[in-house]
């Protein structure tokens, strides 16, 4: 996810991103807050409405809930939702062009999967 992130994209969806990557690698298990709006803000230097439109995103898509006047939670089941949703983006997006890419360039995919990463 985040290393295919690209940086050309809306803040908000690199915020997401983020937040999503952080939620699947258990940084923020279920039960736990996430950062108010105004430290993530701060923290990348984002408009405060830019994150509250990426925390959004994740409370309509069922993955957090707000409790007034506390913070935005992480429900039960989000990591497993998140990690479905994900995968179906990267297999129908993400992976179409990945593929491409290596056919562009005359790449061996068995050959691929056995490089290490640098």
């Amino acid at each position: 996810m985040t290393a295919l992130n690209n940086e050309d994209s809306p803040v908000y969806i690199r915020l997401r991103q983020h937040i999503a990557t952080a939620i699947l690698r258990g940084d923020y298990r279920t039960g736990d807050q996430l950062p108010s709006v105004r430290a993530l803000a701060a923290e990348h230097g984002a408009n405060p409405l830019t994150v509250a439109k990426a925390y959004q995103h994740f409370q309509d898509d069922g993955y957090v809930e707000v409790r007034r006047g506390v913070g935005m939670f992480v429900v039960p089941g989000a990591v497993d939702k998140l990690r479905a949703a994900e995968r179906e983006h990267f297999v129908s997006a993400v992976w179409p062009k990945v593929r491409a890419h290596i056919d562009l360039l005359g790449l061996d995919t068995g050959t691929l999967l056995d490089v290490e990463p640098a």
